[in-house]
């Protein structure tokens, strides 16, 4: 990253990132993201070859690599690739890139000039990250007030605010609907309440107008994000919740029970229009165009009750509810003329994901050209992959992130390695369209919030990232000093976003490794994570193709913030070598680290 581009600072070991390893207030899930068994494998695999490295040495710029003994060869496997987003008809799905949630860091940062210009310029340009998705969340909104009123299930007042609710400083995503009124038709007949409101529906009970400058620090950062990203950039719409006088508690962080549905029956109608009236509002203005809308947010977990600390979020059952919401969006869509793709259903589960869909009526299933998942929990990847495939659907892995950690006393790379073991789970065996984390900056230093730390000191302390630990994020923003802090995480992120590019192919390979190729410049990219603690030389079978390669580039993330490396160009110190004869190249892994091979002249068969 040009320092210059960007106001950025670095997270040192020195300045230990601390954190919240995880606060209260942050995302969590009920159980282990990743199977338990594949853990435990992939552990025991990267633990038994430590000890067989000892003869490759730390510094491996000048090895004599003729007598090195392999420590492990990886397969690559270019007749298993992706067949997902085939544009072209040429057999091979196009990958359309990384990318993130908006919601909510963007709703945080956004009023800041500067935390905007900032953030986009590491996430979304070609010296930053190189993403290309942004994942604009359409609030629901809700009615609170300080000194609201408490309800139940036996007694809720929509028209009446209740008592504010959520503890963070960044997930209160404004909705747009204002002037929220009741209809009284034994006041004013239907055509009244048409005439002087934006939308008004008989079924639901309600009309009301929409506030256009209601979300502007997230709409902010959509703007820099679509300008830094430049030509290919995809904005996905999607809903947490319906508005609060749509849902059943009169609150849209879920219902009183939160394995009840909390969207009323009587109200899909209204809120297939509300969506997509955002929708085609921001496009009328010229602002931005969605691509693709997805109307539920992981509908069948029981995460949302009301009243929530945390976050918007409504359940809707899976079945005919689900499909019923499909259906009216699907109406709404073609009432509008609306040229978009609509994805579903953003399970937190992947086996949930195969559940909801299967789930869903014939005409629903129609509508969805898109299966979008989040992948917290739930093994059942290829399985989904391949439901998808027999459907004719794309697949995008749309959501995930967690504090995740691998590899022993791995200091700064720990939380590095962590994220890189599951993108690589994602990756091979779902071989999706696209790879999207959730909240790019879960953690804020504002000593005016009373939800953030009030210090950055207290902040890093607490995370204590050099020793080991994690957090959600790959940045934290410091609201004191408008400036962005990258931790080891958002550089492992880039090991792949920066080099797997959109229109690239993801092909097969092993627990290892991440591989791609682009079949229009015959270029091979393999992302190689190491969790062992010495460097090790690695043998890589490129037999599959007809021409294993030409030259090469490295690009290494490894070691400490303080002495250690950060996307830097290794190409000249992991001696590579290619045996043309056996299609075989190897090189020097070195410990704890994630390092990525760019091959020009690698031939498909």
């Amino acid at each position: 990253m040009k320092r210059q581009m960007v106001t950025i600072m670095l997270l040192s070991a020195a300045t230990a990132l601390g954190g919240c390893a995880k606060s209260p207030d942050m995302k969590t899930t009920d159980s282990t993201p990743v199977q338990e068994a594949e853990q435990a494998e992939t552990a025991q695999s990267d633990e038994s070859t430590g000890e067989d490295s000892e003869n490759v040495a730390d510094d491996s710029s000048d090895i004599d690599t003729s007598s090195l003994e392999v420590n492990r060869t990886i397969e690559i496997d270019p007749t298993d690739y992706s067949k997902f987003n085939d544009t072209n008809d040429d057999g091979y799905g196009e990958f359309q890139g990384f990318g993130t949630s908006l919601c909510w860091w963007a709703n945080r940062v956004g009023y800041s000039e500067k935390l905007t210009n900032a953030t986009a310029k590491a996430f979304f340009s070609e010296d930053g990250l190189g993403w290309k998705i942004g994942r604009y969340n359409i609030g629901g909104g809700d009615n609170v007030a300080e000194d609201g009123e408490v309800f139940d299930a036996d007694n809720v007042d929509f028209n009446t605010p209740h008592k504010a609710h959520i503890r963070r400083s960044d997930s209160v995503v404004p909705g747009y609907a204002v002037d929220v009124t009741p209809i009284d038709l034994e006041e004013h007949d239907f055509e009244y309440y048409e005439e002087n409101f934006d939308r008004a529906f008989d079924d639901c009970g309600y009309a009301w107008n929409y506030d256009w400058d209601a979300d502007p620090n997230q709409m902010n950062v959509l703007k820099a994000a679509m300008a830094e990203a430049g030509e290919g950039f995809i904005a996905e719409a999607f809903s947490n919740s319906p508005p609060y006088f749509m849902t059943v508690s009169g609150c849209s962080s879920g219902a009183f029970n939160a394995a009840e549905d909390n969207i009323r029956e009587d109200s899909t109608e209204a809120f297939a229009a509300y969506i997509t009236d955002v929708i085609e509002h921001w496009a009328n203005e010229g602002v931005v165009s969605f691509q693709s809308v997805t109307p539920m947010n992981e509908p069948t977990t029981s995460y949302w009750q009301a009243y929530s600390e945390k976050q918007e979020g409504c359940h809707i059952s899976s079945g005919d509810m689900q499909s019923d919401v499909y259906l009216e969006l699907g109406d709404k869509i073609a009432e509008k003329g609306l040229d978009i793709v609509v994805s579903g259903t953003d399970e937190t589960s992947i086996d949930s994901a195969i559940q909801a869909y299967n789930s869903l009526s014939d005409d629903a299933k129609a509508i969805i050209s898109r299966i979008d998942t989040h992948s917290y929990t739930g093994s059942e990847r290829k399985q989904l992959r391949q439901l998808a495939e027999s459907e004719g659907k794309n697949l995008w892995m749309s959501e995930v992130d967690g504090d995740f950690v691998a590899g022993k006393k791995a200091g700064d790379m720990a939380s590095a390695l962590g994220l890189s073991k599951w993108m690589k789970t994602d990756l091979n065996q779902l071989l999706p369209s696209a790879w999207i984390m959730w909240d790019a900056i879960d953690t804020h230093i504002d000593s005016g919030n009373e939800f953030d730390w009030h210090s950055r000191q207290e902040c890093l302390d607490s995370l204590n990232l050099a020793d080991g630990n994690s957090l959600w994020g790959i940045a934290i923003a410091d609201h004191d000093a408008e400036e962005i802090i990258l931790t080891k995480k958002y550089y492992a992120l880039g090991q792949y976003s920066r080099y797997i590019k959109p229109g690239y192919c993801l092909i097969g390979s092993g627990d290892f490794t991440v591989c791609a190729y682009d079949p229009k410049e015959n270029k091979l990219v393999i992302v190689a994570t190491s969790n062992a603690p010495s460097d090790e030389y690695w043998e890589f079978d490129l037999s599959g193709f007809e021409k294993s390669g030409e030259s090469l580039t490295a690009i290494r993330t490894s070691g400490a913030f303080e002495d250690g490396e950060n996307w830097a160009d290794v190409t000249d110190s992991v001696s590579v070598t290619f045996d043309e004869a056996s299609k075989t190249m190897k090189a020097v892994m070195k410990g704890q680290s994630i390092t990525t091979f760019i091959i020009d002249g690698v031939v498909m068969k």
